[in-house]
């Protein structure tokens, strides 16, 4: 996380915003793309799509009080496979949003949804950017995933999870394959 001030501000806010209930609506922040954001095509860097979401999940993680239950038992957020299709370029000063939404979950992890919207010239909304990624809290005294069960109690869900859609069915596919990939050595 190299986004302090955003950090900062985020964990300045955050009390001052609405209470989010995980199924029912999504976390939304309001960016402007900075000169540090830049790369050398002078548009925002593909890195920083990643590092401004993990303020979407922390955001998601404070709004719905999850983060009283990560500092309690001193889980650890992580996220274990992700994967990002970039639509339309962010240009420097450019103004845009980020929406980070939980779609699913199994009894370990979430599927998350962060979408990077923007204007187009005729003020209509554009999806600038949109990525899947597979997170879970991280539990260091037992060294095992918190089961979701326990973080959805914790947020006051007791709904199962909804069915995933076909993009959600082929990242964890895909997924799975780079697993599989991983352990026989190619």
């Amino acid at each position: 996380m190299n986004l302090w001030f955003r950090l900062l501000w985020l964990l300045l806010t955050s009390p001052l915003r609405p209470r989010l209930k995980p199924l029912e609506a999504p976390s939304l922040l309001a960016f402007r793309v900075w000169p540090h954001d830049l790369d050398s095509s002078l548009h925002m860097n593909n890195g920083r799509y990643w590092t401004l979401m993990d303020l979407g999940r922390t955001d998601l993680m404070l709004r719905t009080g999850l983060w009283r239950a990560v500092l309690r038992h001193r889980w650890v957020p992580v996220v274990n496979a992700g994967t990002i299709r970039f639509r339309r370029e962010l240009r420097l000063f450019q103004p845009f949003r980020l929406e980070t939404t939980i779609l699913c979950w199994s009894d370990s992890w979430l599927v998350m949804q962060h979408r990077m919207l923007s204007r187009a010239r005729d003020g209509s909304e554009i999806v600038a950017a949109v990525a899947l990624v597979r997170a879970a809290l991280y539990d260091r005294a037992s060294k095992s995933y918190v089961p979701v069960a326990t973080l959805m109690a914790e947020v006051g869900v007791g709904a199962p999870s909804p069915e995933p859609g076909p993009e959600v069915v082929a990242f964890l596919a895909s997924e799975e394959a780079m697993r599989q990939a991983s352990y026989s050595g190619r």
